[in-house]
């Protein structure tokens, strides 16, 4: 299957996908860590600042190793940044930690796609550790049976990365709000900000993308789409 000139016709899309988002990502963080924040604060006093708006006090920030490694841990209530963004000046650690932040909000409010894509997480590890197996084994030997069960695993790895989209866009927003209520920025830094957040997101969408694509061919295959090509 892996050299079916469909699924590497498929997986050349998502490459092509993944790295021009990836590249656009780390060409707008780039260019915009270079750009001071005219008040002078960190990605972390701005952080911090939002949690308190918001009255947020269950939620502690912490240091992470790693680039662009910045997430929000709703289990532990941690907000983590990278070194750049935690100690960072610049207009892309305040974006980035307004982000998190944004996620955090969407925790303590119970915002319902972030409910959903936590309890599919763990049939999004099943989709991609097990269920690709099974589509490939009961499609090269036959068991059609097998090769469903496997699509339907897989499915909820798509599930995820299709929630992921609104709990991301969602984030960004609330922290473009936040970041403009609480008087953070000026003009350009607001531009800025939605510069580098919108390059974020294009690496979910690129992914979403990728992964559909994927759930198809693994459909064909088990013959969920017309003729199976055993």
């Amino acid at each position: 299957m892996f050299f079916d000139p469909l699924y590497l016709v498929i997986m050349g899309v998502g490459l092509v996908l993944s790295l021009g988002a990836q590249a656009w990502v780390k060409a707008s963080v780039g260019k915009w860590k270079q750009v001071a924040l005219r008040r002078g604060i960190t990605g972390r006093d701005v952080a911090q600042a939002i949690l308190d708006v918001e009255g947020i006090r269950d939620v502690r920030i912490e240091q992470v190793e790693g680039f662009l490694s910045d997430h929000y841990d709703p289990t532990h209530k941690v907000l983590r940044l990278s070194p750049d963004n935690y100690h960072g000046h610049s207009v892309a650690a305040a974006g980035i930690a307004a982000h998190e932040v944004g996620h955090a909000i969407q925790d303590k409010v119970g915002y319902g796609p972030m409910r959903i894509r936590q309890a599919v997480v763990p049939l999004a590890n099943i989709g991609t550790n097990i269920g690709v197996w099974m589509v490939i084994i009961g499609a090269a030997v036959g068991l059609a049976g097998v090769a469903k069960i496997g699509v339907l695993l897989f499915a909820g790895f798509v599930a995820f990365t299709l929630v992921t989209l609104p709990v991301e866009i969602d984030a960004s927003n609330r922290a473009k709000r936040a970041l403009a209520a609480g008087g953070f920025l000026d003009r350009q830094e607001s531009a800025g900000v939605n510069a580098v957040l919108t390059a974020a997101a294009a690496t979910y969408v690129a992914a979403a993308v990728t992964a559909v694509l994927q759930l198809l061919y693994f459909m064909l295959r088990a013959g969920m789409l017309g003729r199976s090509d055993d």
